[in-house]
């Protein structure tokens, strides 16, 4: 799965990933959480990539109660095509949610059930993406509210030994292809990145609470520090306030 990330490039060079016509409004963020607002990149109306801002947690058009975005943080890749709750987004609004690197906990191996926060990111430092979904709901005033969902799939084995789920990272060539609401089932690029492209870093368990956000969050740590548990939170995340664990139904 994915429920923690982060975005520090710099304006200018995520522009230019992702093939905007200007450098978005963007300041450094180290620990996105589900519910958050949080850019992701669309083909507007007049088939223009455009850097939106929407909420973490996709709602459907026929949803009753905008709050069930709460459990959709992530959409497996395996039903997206046939889920109610995502068939249509995946049909087309498919979006690519611009990142640095994202976050997962891997059981220490101690007997305290201590979990240790690991940072994935690409090898070459690179600016990625995650394929994501987007939705547009209406509430009964009329008011719209944007949201998203970032597509997963099964791990690959570099990140097997930490949870068995992953974002999927759709390859800058394969861009276009993703965003393209002419291609109706693009599944070929649902799957696991591979193992050689990233790197997984041990890192400081600050990063379990989202009050926490600043560049030390993605230092990672020393073996000996690795090993030891730390002081916030050792456990594991912290939970955001408010939204509820995703259902393992999606």
């Amino acid at each position: 799965m994915c429920g923690r990330y982060e975005l520090h490039a710099h304006p200018a060079a995520i522009a230019l990933a992702f093939g905007l016509a200007e450098p978005p409004g963007l300041a450094p963020r180290y620990n996105i959480a589900p519910m958050q607002q949080v850019p992701i990149v669309r083909v507007n109306a007049h088939g223009v990539r455009e850097l939106v801002h929407v909420r973490w947690g996709l709602v459907p058009r026929w949803a009753k109660d905008p709050s069930i975005g709460a459990r959709m943080i992530n959409a497996r890749g395996e039903t997206v095509r046939d889920k109610p709750a995502f068939r249509t987004a995946y049909r087309r609004h498919r979006c690519l949610v611009p990142a640095d690197g994202f976050y997962e906990w891997a059981t220490r191996g101690d007997d305290k059930g201590a979990r240790q926060p690991v940072h994935i990111g690409m090898k070459d430092g690179a600016t990625f993406a995650f394929a994501g979904l987007a939705e547009r709901w209406l509430g009964p005033d009329g008011e719209p509210l944007d949201t998203c969902a970032i597509v997963t799939t099964d791990a690959n084995a570099l990140l097997t030994p930490v949870h068995d789920r992953m974002p999927v990272i759709v390859a800058p060539r394969d861009y276009a292809r993703w965003l393209d609401p002419a291609v109706a089932d693009p599944s070929e690029l649902i799957a696991p990145c591979p193992d050689d492209a990233i790197r997984v870093a041990p890192v400081s368990t600050r990063v379990n609470s989202v009050r926490h956000d600043d560049p030390s969050l993605i230092e990672p740590l020393r073996p000996s520090a690795a090993d030891a548990p730390g002081d916030d939170a050792p456990t594991g995340p912290a939970p955001v306030p408010g939204p509820p664990k995703q259902s393992a139904l999606f």
